[in-house]
């Protein structure tokens, strides 16, 4: 993957999102999900991800932070700019994210759909002093387990039925179907009556569809 930008303009790039989910935490006290969906909103991620120098490297991350707040139509009185950025866990954030999108050439939204910021500040206390290749390298690991197929929803394609029609022939709500197929709920918890007629409508046995590596661990 080619980056959108050169690598001279990495640091500085890295050092304002810092700076940006930093002032926009500690100083304007938002969730930093919150101001990252705002970032998305604003447009400031896409021209960010795509390398337009008055993002990256045109404005302080204090500056981008407050662009990207305004451009929201959130009203608010802003806080003078802070004269360090460098320690908390929130400019660490910011930072690895900005190398993590440099170095994938993935979208801001793209990387947003699979992890969220709540999620990488859970990375700071074991990675904050590593390479920031092995963030990149756990992040994918992480993607790559969230975006592979449940059996559930292997056997239903197989099978050729979409989550409407299986809904209907096993009864199990549409909602709850979709949620067993992306893992936001285990299957291998779901109830007795729910697995077996997910099973039955699909013509298999009940351990085709449950997932073994939750079964052992």
């Amino acid at each position: 993957m080619i980056p959108a930008y050169s690598e001279q303009y990495l640091h500085d790039a890295m050092r304002n999102l810092g700076e940006a989910f930093d002032y926009a935490a500690n100083a304007c006290m938002m969730d930093m999900d919150d101001f990252m969906h705002l970032f998305l909103a604003s447009g400031y991620g896409d021209g960010f991800g795509k390398g337009s120098p008055g993002v990256i490297v045109g404005m302080s991350g204090t500056e981008l932070a407050m662009a990207v707040i305004s451009r929201s139509g959130k009203k608010m009185a802003f806080p003078d700019a802070q004269t360090e950025y460098e320690c908390s866990a929130e400019y660490w954030c910011g930072w690895i994210l900005a190398f993590y999108q440099w170095e994938t050439g993935l979208s801001f939204r793209d990387i947003n759909d699979y992890i969220s910021m709540k999620d990488i500040y859970k990375l700071y206390p074991t990675l904050h002093e590593a390479a920031e290749e092995k963030f990149t390298d756990t992040v994918n690991a992480l993607l790559a387990k969230r975006t592979a197929s449940t059996r559930l929803q292997s056997r239903r394609k197989i099978v050729g039925m979409t989550q409407a029609e299986l809904s209907r022939r096993s009864g199990v709500n549409l909602r709850t179907l979709q949620q067993y197929e992306s893992g936001a709920k285990s299957i291998n918890k779901a109830s007795v009556q729910n697995v077996s007629a997910l099973a039955g409508a699909l013509g298999c046995g009940i351990d085709d569809i449950l997932e073994f590596s939750l079964m052992m661990s």
